[in-house]
Parts: structure tokens; sequence; C-alpha cells
């Protein structure tokens, strides 16, 4: 059974050195000076800044992609291993600050963990990954605000009387859209397998 290639607007090229491609290089330099400024010397303000430059720069390199008609192969894989490596060191960082509680990082995870094992099965049955649904984008990008915006409430504690409820209602909201969409790709995965067991 061959690999099921997730359908793109522009057809992707195997070029590397791509405008696109440069920013998310530039945004996985910036997952280890996150994590440095966040638990080395605390500073929680140039934390903010950096985690804030990776959440926007992950919706910049995709419209440049689509506006430059320079959609690649790389970095059709660079962009959610990139959304993924931010997630999961602000996650780490955050929960070892005590910025977010161990329930929050444990519902998140456990959905990686869920789409992960997903994924396994569908490349035993010689499946690609199912194409990136919108809702799963959208969450993406509102837990990527959620976090600068929770942070900035514990570095700044003069503001925390409004960050805080902004960045926890991102954060329900991401976390909502976050499961809505491993919902459907869990469906996506059934069908695909039912398929796998009619076809002759």
């Amino acid at each position: 059974m061959s690999q099921q290639p997730a359908p793109s607007v522009v057809a992707p090229s195997n070029r590397i050195w791509t405008i696109p491609n440069v920013i998310s290089f530039i945004r996985l330099l910036g997952v280890p000076l996150f994590l440095y400024l966040l638990l080395g010397p605390q500073n929680d303000v140039a934390a903010v800044i950096v985690l804030a430059v990776g959440g926007t720069t992950d919706w910049v390199d995709g419209f440049v992609a689509r506006r430059m008609n320079s959609v690649s192969r790389l970095g059709e894989l660079l962009d959610p291993f990139a959304d993924r490596l931010y997630i999961l060191a602000t996650l780490i960082g955050f929960t070892v600050r005590g910025v977010v509680p161990y329930w929050l990082t444990g519902a998140l995870l456990l959905r990686e963990l869920v789409l992960g094992v997903a994924l396994l099965v569908l490349r035993r049955h010689g499946y690609g990954p199912p194409p990136v649904h919108y809702v799963g984008k959208t969450g993406t990008f509102v837990l990527l605000a959620a976090f600068p915006v929770l942070l900035l409430a514990k570095a700044v504690p003069s503001i925390d009387w409004w960050a805080g409820p902004v960045g926890w209602g991102l954060a329900w909201w991401a976390l909502g859209l976050y499961w809505a969409a491993g919902v459907l790709y869990l469906a996506q995965t059934a069908q695909l397998l039912r398929a796998a067991r009619t076809a002759p």
C-alpha cells in the first residue's frame, strides 16, 4: 500500500534554502534560547519576547510560503516540528517554574501521545500522516498565543489581574480545539483503516 500524501494547494518543491524554511530554522533556534532565559537567569520578560516572536512566526512562514509560491517538502515537515518543539519546551519550562499546573501539561501531552500512536498505526498500514486540519492549526496558534500571556502575568504581577484571565481563557480555548482536532484526526485514521480492510 502506498503512502497517502497530504494535499497541498501549491505543489511542494525539494528546495531547502527558501525564505519560509529560514524562518522555521530561526524559530527552532529560539527554543533553546527561550529555555535558557526561563530556567537559567529567569529573565521572564525576555523569555516572553522570544516566545511571542516564535508564536508569531508560526503564521509568518506559512503565509510567506504561499505568497511566494515557495512551499517545500522540508517546510511541510519543519513547520509542525517547530510547533511541537515550542509547545513541548514551553510546557516543560512552565511546569518546572510553576506557571501552569500539571493537569494542563498532562492533558496536552496525552493528546500528543494518542495521535502519536495513531500515526504509528497508520504507518504500519502504509499510510502517511493525515492532512493538517484547520482546527488543529488554530488550536496550536491559540496555544502559542496563550503561553506568552501566562508568562507575562507571572513576570509582571501588576498586570496579572487582566493578563491571567486572558491567558487562561486562551489556554482553555486552545485545549478544547487541540482535543477537537485530535478527535478529527482519530476519525480520519479510523476511516483509512476501514478502507484498508475492505480494499481488495
